[in-house]
């Protein structure tokens, strides 16, 4: 037998008996992130060179174990990079598909799943929660206590759909505020529930605590709306990201569990403790692997920032990327359109750098920066944005035709430490030379 036969007989065989790729792997391969030089898509030459130095400096200093950054313009990535460790113990070093818990940068994707079931109409933002969730029919609003017992008053209107989008429904968390209804709400641990059915049992039993449309607090809202797309959907919450979503996109690494053959990738929680100055690691998640019963829509995914960046960049593209369509462009726009009421810019609403005034709303699942001078934030006018819990960071701005993507895994920080969010805002601003 000739020596070529031989060789593509031997070729044949071994692609018969290898086991084939997984799904996620092939795309993996297939789908590489599009690139571009910096310069080509309008930022001076060598500028974005000073987001090694800020990020840098941060692990240096050691106020941050590491840091992943991901800038893209015009659809293209132009500077990718990891700074640091994820993992202060083993020292194996940050890479730029480290896997993060993104805590609450699950909100906007759950956001968008719930934007594609009100273009299939199975909701509108007028409707009343209660009209896809009856068990919510009878919610009252907490109006003070009298000898230590609560006093409950009607909504003035049942909270709607619109306001769920929005965290102005009169829902809160019990995580950050210290009112009675918080106290409640940390007594029932509605989020601690085993089940999606049980949580909505629970917070069916609990007060609003604001009058529906005055307020926005920082709340379950979008833990409900996970629910609400398993109901309307009939799938699962994780089922309907995974097969909707996630796949459509090529995000191959973003979900509610991690496999066992990627937890070494999986970069450490960390926090400060004043005790030791130091970074302290946080238990990683006995059950990382394992499907939760309650998978929340608030803070449940892992993700990557190349993940976060096809998801960031359909947005930008107006609900498209790569020739698949998430949702209409129109759609998108709604989601990143301020509709906190004036009352409620003006009332000293928000949480952290969320606060809300004419100079910054809120959308559904989003921030909206509407005057970036006065909200001192250096982004584009109508950028829209979120973060999570442990540090992750992200904004596309429309305006520029960019988007940012920042991974981290600290809770906090040291007091003073330098803003690693500012730096990036910074460096991107100053680097951007034209339209």
């Amino acid at each position: 037998m000739r020596l070529t036969a031989r060789i593509s007989i031997l070729v044949t065989l071994v692609a018969l008996l290898s086991p084939p790729l997984p799904a996620q792997t092939r795309i993996a391969t297939l789908a590489p992130l599009p690139t571009a030089t910096p310069e080509s898509v309008g930022f001076a030459a060598g500028a974005l060179d000073k987001m090694d130095a800020g990020m840098q400096g941060l692990v240096d200093q050691k106020h941050m174990a590491g840091i992943v950054t991901l800038v893209a313009r015009h659809g293209k990535v132009v500077q990718h990079k990891a700074y640091g460790v994820q993992s202060l113990e083993t020292n194996t070093p940050m890479k730029t598909d480290t896997i993060a818990r993104i805590y609450s940068m699950t909100k906007p994707v759950a956001g968008v799943a719930m934007m594609m079931l009100f273009e299939e109409g199975k909701w509108k933002p007028s409707d009343p929660i209660a009209t896809h969730i009856p068990e919510f029919a009878n919610l009252k609003v907490f109006a003070g206590e009298k000898d230590g017992v609560a006093i409950l008053e009607a909504p003035a209107h049942p909270p709607t759909m619109g306001e769920l989008m929005s965290h102005s429904a009169g829902f809160t968390y019990g995580l950050f505020g210290i009112t009675p209804v918080d106290k409640l709400y940390q007594a029932a641990n509605p989020l601690g529930q085993p089940s999606m059915q049980g949580m909505i049992d629970k917070l069916a039993q609990l007060p609003l605590l604001y009058q529906p449309g005055t307020r926005w607090v920082y709340s379950v809202s979008v833990d409900i709306q996970g629910y609400l797309v398993e109901k309307l959907s009939g799938k699962t919450f994780p089922e309907f990201l995974r097969t909707r979503l996630f796949e459509p996109l090529g995000m191959v690494d973003t979900g509610f569990t991690v496999p066992a053959e990627k937890l070494s990738r999986v970069a450490t929680t960390y926090s400060w403790s004043r005790d030791k100055n130091a970074l302290v690691p946080e238990p990683i998640d006995p059950n990382i692997s394992k499907m939760p019963g309650l998978p929340s829509g608030g803070g449940g995914l892992y993700g990557t920032a190349p993940d976060y960046f096809r998801f960031a960049q359909m947005l930008l593209n107006g609900g498209e990327l790569n020739g698949t369509r998430i949702l209409k462009k129109d759609t998108v726009d709604m989601m990143r359109t301020n509709v906190l009421s004036a009352e409620v810019l003006n009332g000293n609403n928000g949480i952290g750098q969320a606060r809300f005034s004419p100079a910054q709303g809120f959308g559904y699942d989003f921030a909206v920066v509407l005057d970036p001078d006065a909200a001192k934030r250096q982004v584009g006018k109508n950028s829209y944005w979120w973060w999570g819990i442990a540090g992750t960071w992200f904004w596309v701005d429309p305006t520029n035709d960019l988007l940012f993507v920042g991974i981290i895994q600290r809770r906090t920080g040291p007091p003073g430490a330098a803003s690693h969010e500012e730096i990036s805002r910074r460096v991107i601003a100053e680097a951007l030379v034209r339209p």
